[in-house]
C-alpha cells in the first residue's frame, strides 16, 4: 500500500517523498509495525485459544519418561500461536512491500502455504487431544506441493528464471553451476521441506525456535539488501545481484518484528506456543528467502542451530536402527541437554547465542571471495 501511495503521489502531484521510497525506511517501518501489531493481537488471540481449550497436547510419561516431569507445567498452554506471527507479518508486508515483486510473492506464498499446513496439523492435535496431528505422509505431501508451486513459478517466470537457476557456494564469487535447468525445482523442494521441518523440530522449548528465527531473519535481511544493491553487493562484495531481491528486506524485518513481539509472550514461562502454524511457516519463509537471494548453501551456516537439531534426530534414528543404541539421551538435541541437567532457560539462552554466532559467521563469508 505504501509503495502504491508513493507512486500515486509522485505521478499526480510530483512529490517525491523519500521516506516512502527507500527500502531501508520501509523495512524499518515494517519491523516496528509487525512488532506493535503482534503485541496488540496476541492477548485476544491467546484468550480465544484458552477459551477454545486449544492446549498443546504433550507426550505422555510412557513416551518421554523423565522429560514429561520437566514439562508438566506446560500442560494446557495454548498452541497455534503462530497465527500471531502470520497476522503481524502479512499486515506489515501488505502495507510496506511491493506485492508485484515476484520474489515477495513467492516468499509470502510459501510462508502462508506452510503456515496453513501447520495450522491443519495443530488443529487436529487439539481436536483429538493428543500429540499426533495429520499423518506424516499427508504433511510431507502438502509441503512438497507448496514448494513445488513456488519453484515452478520462479523457474517459468522469465524475469527470475535466469537468476534462480544458478548455484552459488560460499567463498566463490562465480556460480559453480550456471544453469541447473529444471533440476532447480527438486533442489528448491528439498530446501523448503528440509528447512521447514528443521525449524519445526527446534520448536520444543519456550522461545527457542523464535529466538533463533530472529537471528536468521536479521542475517537474511542484510543478505537480501546487499543482493538487491548492485553497487554494494555485485561490485564491492562480488555477490549475485537481482533487482527484485532488495524488496525482501522488508519481509525479513517484518519477520524480525513479529518474532520479537511473539517472544514477548513465548519467553519462559510461555503463555502461548507457536505450534506447527508458526514453525513450518517460518522455516518455509527462510528457505524461500535463501533461494531468492541465491544463498541457499549459506542457510546451512546461518541456520546452524536448526541444522544441528535436525541432524541430531537423523543421527539418533540411524544409530538406533544400526547399533540398537541411542546416540543422545533424547532428540532433538535440546532435550538431550535438558536431561543432562541443564535448566530450560540455560538451553534456550545458549542456543540463542549459537544462533547469533552462526548468523555472524554466515555474513562474514561475504567478504571472503
Amino acid at each position: 500500500m505504501i509503495p502504491w501511495l508513493y507512486d500515486y503521489l509522485k505521478e499526480t502531484t510530483g512529490n517525491d517523498i523519500q521516506l516512502l521510497r527507500y527500502i531501508t525506511s520501509r523495512a524499518g517501518m515494517a519491523c516496528v509495525c509487525s512488532f506493535v501489531v503482534s503485541l496488540i493481537v496476541a492477548p485476544p488471540i491467546i484468550k480465544r485459544l484458552i477459551a477454545m481449550k486449544a492446549g498443546q497436547p504433550l507426550r505422555t510419561a510412557e513416551e518421554v519418561n523423565e522429560l514429561a516431569q520437566l514439562h508438566d507445567s506446560k500442560v494446557g498452554t495454548p498452541t497455534m500461536g503462530g497465527s500471531i506471527i502470520v497476522l503481524s507479518v502479512m499486515l506489515s508486508v501488505l502495507l510496506f512491500a511491493r506485492l508485484s515483486n515476484p520474489f515477495v510473492l513467492v516468499v509470502v506464498f510459501v510462508f502462508i502455504g506452510l503456515s496453513f499446513v501447520g495450522f491443519l496439523d495443530d488443529y487436529k492435535k487439539v481436536k483429538k487431544k493428543n500429540s499426533k496431528g495429520i499423518s506424516a505422509k499427508t504433511k510431507l505431501s502438502l509441503q512438497i506441493l507448496v514448494s513445488l508451486v513456488a519453484g515452478l513459478y520462479l523457474y517459468l517466470n522469465k524475469d527470475t528464471s535466469e537468476f534462480i537457476t544458478k548455484l552459488y557456494v560460499p567463498f566463490n564469487k562465480n556460480p559453480i553451476i550456471h544453469d541447473m535447468g529444471f533440476m532447480c525445482i527438486p533442489f528448491f523442494v528439498l530446501i523448503v521441506v528440509g528447512c521447514s521441518n528443521a525449524v519445526n523440530l527446534t520448536d520444543g522449548l519456550d522461545g527457542l525456535a523464535i529466538g533463533c528465527s530472529i537471528s536468521v531473519a536479521l542475517a537474511y535481511a542484510a543478505l537480501c539488501y546487499l543482493v538487491g544493491n548492485q553497487q554494494l553487493g555485485e561490485k564491492y562484495l562480488l555477490i549475485p545481484h537481482s533487482r527484485f531481491a532488495g524488496e525482501l528486506t522488508i519481509v525479513c524485518l517484518a519477520l524480525v518484528g513479529s518474532g520479537l513481539g511473539f517472544l514477548w509472550f513465548n519467553c519462559h514461562p510461555a503463555r502461548v506456543f507457536m505450534g506447527d502454524t508458526g514453525s513450518l511457516g517460518l522455516g518455509g519463509a527462510f528457505a524461500a528467502l535463501a533461494i531468492c537471494s541465491k544463498h541457499e548453501i549459506l542457510l546451512i551456516v546461518i541456520g546452524g542451530v536448526f541444522v544441528m537439531e535436525a541432524t541430531s534426530v537423523i543421527l539418533q534414528v540411524l544409530s538406533f536402527k544400526i547399533r540398537g543404541k541411542r546416540l543422545f539421551r533424547m532428540s532433538p538435541i535440546h532435550h538431550h541437554f535438558e536431561l543432562k541437567g541443564w535448566h530450560e532457560s540455560q538451553v534456550i539462552t545458549r542456543f540463542w547465542i549459537l544462533s547469533l554466532l552462526c548468523a555472524l559467521i554466515g555474513l562474514a563469508t561475504l567478504k571472503l571471495r
